[in-house]
This record gives C-alpha cells, sequence and structure tokens, in this order.
C-alpha cells in the first residue's frame, strides 16, 4: 500500500501524552495516515523573523511523522494574513468587497507554496500519495510538478468554491485555475461548487469535460467531484451522552432554571451571519413578546485572525449588538443573549449541543459547516431538538430535513426560530431520525476511504518531461540559467 502524504497549512499536532488535537478530519486523516504510515507537513504557526529558516521540526507518532516549518514573518503578511485570508476567503465566500488584492500579497502566496515543495521534495518516494488541503496551497501541485514529481495529488477545497462571475473577479484566477488542474482528484464540498468550478474552466476556455466527474486539459485528464466532509457521528453521539452526566451540565441546566436554550456556535468570521442571526432572535422575541423570560441565545464565537483588520472590527461589532439587544429587552433575572467569546472544549460542546432545543446555524456563505452535524449527532433520540441551518451552507445539500432559512431574511428566520421552538414531538424525532441516518452513512471515514480510492486509482494521463524518483527522495540542483531541476 502506498504511503500518504498530507499536506495542510497547519498540522494538528500530538502532545507529549500523543494526544492530537480533537476534530473528525484530524482524527479521520490521523486513521488513514495509520493505515498506510506516513507524514503530515504544515505550517508551524511561528515566524522566524526574516533570519533563515532552519530545519524541519519532526514529532514521530508510531508510523506517522508530523513535520512542522517556520516561515518568515514576510512569508505569513504575504501567505497567511495578506493572500489567503484577505483575498481568496473573502473572495470564495462571496465577499468582493472585502477583498483587497496586491501584488506583493500574491507574490508572496505563490512563493511560500514553492517552499512547501521544496521542503516536500526531498522526502517523497516515488509511490507516495500526495493529499492536499484547502485554499492556502492551491498552486502546490503545480510547484511540485515543475519539480519533477510525478506521483498522484489530490486537493480538497474545504471552503465554497464560487460562481465564475465571483472567482474571475480575481486577478490572478487563471494562474490558480491553470494550478488546480495539475492535481489528479480535486474534492470540494457539494455538487454546486463542482459545478462552479466547472463553470470557471468552461469560461476561461481551459480545456474539455469528458463527463460528469472527469475533465481534460491540454492531454491530462483529471477527476473533480464533491466528497462531502462528514463527523465521526457516533463517537460524537457518545461524547454528548456522557457530557450530559457532567458537573457543568448540571449547572447550566440549574442557570437556565427552566428556559429553553437556543445555540449558536461560530468561529469569528463574516461569513457566519452572527449578527444577521442577533437581529432574527432579537426579532423573534420582538414579535413573540410570550416567548421573552423563557428562551435564551446561547452565542460561542472564538476570536479567529484578530490580526486582520476585518476580524477585529467585528469583534466590536457584535459584542455592542449582543450587548444593545440585552440592553433593550433584558431584566433583572433574564438575560437574552449569553455571548461568550472563547472556544470550549469538544466535550462541553457537545453537551451544550444536547441540552439545546434549537439550533441556529445561519452561516451568509460556508463549504459545510460541521456544527450543524455536530448538534445532529449530539441529540437525545427521545426528545431531538431542532437545526435552523441556512440553505447557503454545505450541510443543507444533505441534511434535507432540517428547517432551511435565508439568513439575509431577517423576518424569515424569525419566524423559524418560532416554528422550531413549537415543533411536535413526533415532527422533530422524524427529522432527527433522517438526518442522522445520513450522518452515519457519510462520515468523516467514509469521505476519506471515497477520496483515496478514487486518488489511489488515478494515474497522469502525461508524464512531466522531468524523470521519475527511484529513490526515497529528490536531489535539487541548479541549472545554468538559475533554474531549479531535480535530479537522482
Amino acid at each position: 500500500m502506498s504511503r500518504l502524504i498530507v499536506v495542510s497549512n497547519r498540522v494538528p499536532v500530538p502532545d507529549k501524552r500523543g494526544t492530537a488535537p480533537a476534530g473528525g478530519l484530524a482524527v479521520a486523516l490521523k486513521t488513514a495516515l495509520e493505515a498506510r504510515g506516513g507524514l503530515w507537513l504544515g505550517w508551524s504557526g511561528r515566524s522566524c523573523g526574516e533570519d533563515e529558516i532552519g530545519p524541519l521540526t519532526s514529532v514521530k507518532e508510531g508510523n506517522i511523522e508530523y513535520a512542522l516549518t517556520d516561515l518568515t514573518q514576510q512569508d505569513v503578511e504575504e501567505y497567511y494574513q495578506g493572500f489567503a485570508n484577505r483575498v481568496l476567503w473573502p473572495i470564495c465566500h462571496y465577499r468582493l468587497d472585502l477583498a483587497e488584492y496586491g501584488r506583493r500579497e500574491m507574490a508572496g502566496y505563490f512563493r511560500v507554496n514553492r517552499f512547501f515543495a521544496s521542503r516536500l521534495l526531498p522526502m517523497l518516494r516515488e509511490d507516495d500519495l500526495i493529499w492536499v488541503h484547502d485554499y492556502h496551497l492551491i498552486p502546490l501541485a503545480a510547484e511540485l510538478r515543475r519539480q519533477g514529481v510525478r506521483n498522484r495529488i489530490g486537493f480538497f477545497l474545504h471552503i465554497p468554491w464560487p460562481a465564475p462571475d465571483v472567482f474571475l473577479t480575481m486577478p490572478v484566477h487563471e494562474e490558480l485555475l491553470k494550478g488546480l488542474t495539475e492535481y489528479d482528484v480535486i474534492g470540494f464540498q457539494t455538487v454546486h461548487d463542482r459545478e462552479n468550478f466547472a463553470d470557471c474552466l468552461a469560461r476561461q476556455g481551459l480545456g474539455k469535460r469528458l463527463g460528469t466527474t472527469r475533465f481534460m486539459v491540454g492531454e491530462q485528464a483529471f477527476t473533480a467531484k464533491p466528497y462531502p466532509i462528514g463527523i465521526e457521528t457516533d463517537e460524537f453521539a457518545g461524547i454528548a451522552r456522557r457530557a450530559s452526566e457532567t458537573t457543568l451540565h448540571r449547572r447550566m441546566l440549574q442557570s437556565l432554571d427552566g428556559k429553553a436554550l437556543i445555540i449558536g456556535v461560530d468561529r469569528l468570521d463574516y461569513s457566519k451571519g452572527i449578527t444577521q442571526r442577533i437581529d432574527a432572535f432579537e426579532t423573534f422575541l420582538t414579535r413573540h413578546p410570550d416567548s421573552q423570560r423563557h428562551v435564551t441565545l446561547l452565542q460561542i464565537t472564538p476570536k479567529s485572525r484578530s490580526e486582520v483588520p476585518e476580524y477585529e472590527a467585528m469583534q466590536r461589532t457584535v459584542a455592542e449588538q449582543a450587548g444593545r439587544v440585552n440592553g433593550a429587552l433584558g431584566t433583572v433575572d433574564w438575560v437574552p443573549i449569553r455571548y461568550v467569546n472563547r472556544s470550549l472544549r469538544r466535550p462541553a460542546l457537545a453537551g451544550l449541543y444536547r441540552m439545546a432545543k434549537l439550533a441556529m446555524v445561519t452561516p451568509l456563505r460556508d463549504g459545510m459547516n460541521l456544527v450543524a452535524k455536530e448538534y445532529v449527532a449530539a441529540q437525545n433520540e427521545e426528545d431531538p431538538g431542532v437545526l435552523l441551518l441556512s440553505r447557503f451552507a454545505g450541510a443543507a445539500q444533505e441534511l434535507k430535513e432540517a428547517v432551511l432559512v435565508n439568513p439575509y431574511d431577517v423576518e424569515g428566520t424569525a419566524e423559524a426560530i418560532a416554528r422550531g421552538l413549537a415543533m411536535p414531538l413526533e415532527e422533530r424525532r422524524q427529522r432527527w431520525q433522517g438526518m442522522m441516518a445520513t450522518l452515519r452513512e457519510n462520515d468523516v471515514f467514509a469521505w476519506c476511504r471515497a477520496f483515496l480510492d478514487d486518488l489511489s486509482g488515478t494515474a497522469r494521463t502525461t508524464a512531466p518531461s522531468a524523470a521519475p524518483p527511484k529513490t526515497a527522495g529528490y536531489r535539487m540542483t541548479l541549472d545554468p540559467e538559475g533554474t531549479r531541476r531535480h535530479r537522482l
């Protein structure tokens, strides 16, 4: 069996006890790496000023090696804070008004992808499968191909892929599209994302479509398919059951004093629709005054990318908005919104999900949104809560039994809250059973297997000019004109 190489912007490195950070993606990829043996390469999260970057930091656990590299401060500013999170992220989430394109940041983005390729190259073996993750590393396959790599390379995009009229506003859209065609398998969260990508190729006249999932650019064929990511469904359900017996769970129930709990859990980001959600909750309370003092919204919003000005401004906006609603509607013994601006451990979150009568998962745009799936998995099957889900989240393509809402329609969302809280038990059970069956069938392990099965069976249609490696690594040299070459 071929070794698996995973490349992502960050790496969930195990702690001293060998425990990796919790999360479905990390669990699934760790399972795949354990089965095949392999390497997980990414940024350490540290910057080294402008000094020369040292060797990789390596952590071994069984037959898995976690390899981390530092970046310079300039790299972090241009590649991560700049192009990835101030150009690609807003454009892929349809926020053209927030995209700030600069040639310096664009150059840094491609430079760091070349750097990742050079870091990976000496560690590659001839038959390794390479799986690259997310928008930070779109050009990585193209950089590896230029350096002579013929291995099978797959890419999975965790965020949405926008429609052509949005994506093509990016000045370097053609370079990114061509870079993606260097992968053997491209994975998207939904069919809509894959079709948006296909439309971008067609609009640019890049190659032709061979079928539903196969494409040809030049003489190279590749696969582009939806692989909706899941969670470790049964394990998370067990965590939620156990959490309901903890002291924290009992204290929370006591503090609610019989009030119904509505929960929202989001990283602080303008794509999550948090301000629209608070507006909808306020509208619900205003239109249904009999619900005041009987329901509470718990909004958990950990800080995110605070070094980016838009996120710092949003943090102030959400806090002020929650404070305004509490000041206008709250009483001495009732706070309409409990706003928590930090992260909670996974077991604590699972217990809160299980306790909540309704979850508001209402992003303006989201690749998938695993909070929706975790909420469903955490429910008590005898008395499940209601999932209010944005139709613009990828999860809406799977969880069709959820109460789907348009987060831009504040009044419509407010009425959906009222409907969800009043929903009869039998309807709640039927909806939950349908969603839970979907989650069990398409869990994170099935997602991982499906992608790797396709990647394992895909070969490059044509070979690059460089010879394939015949040893465990490559050696990089320069030709007389300074061009990188990789030889045995």
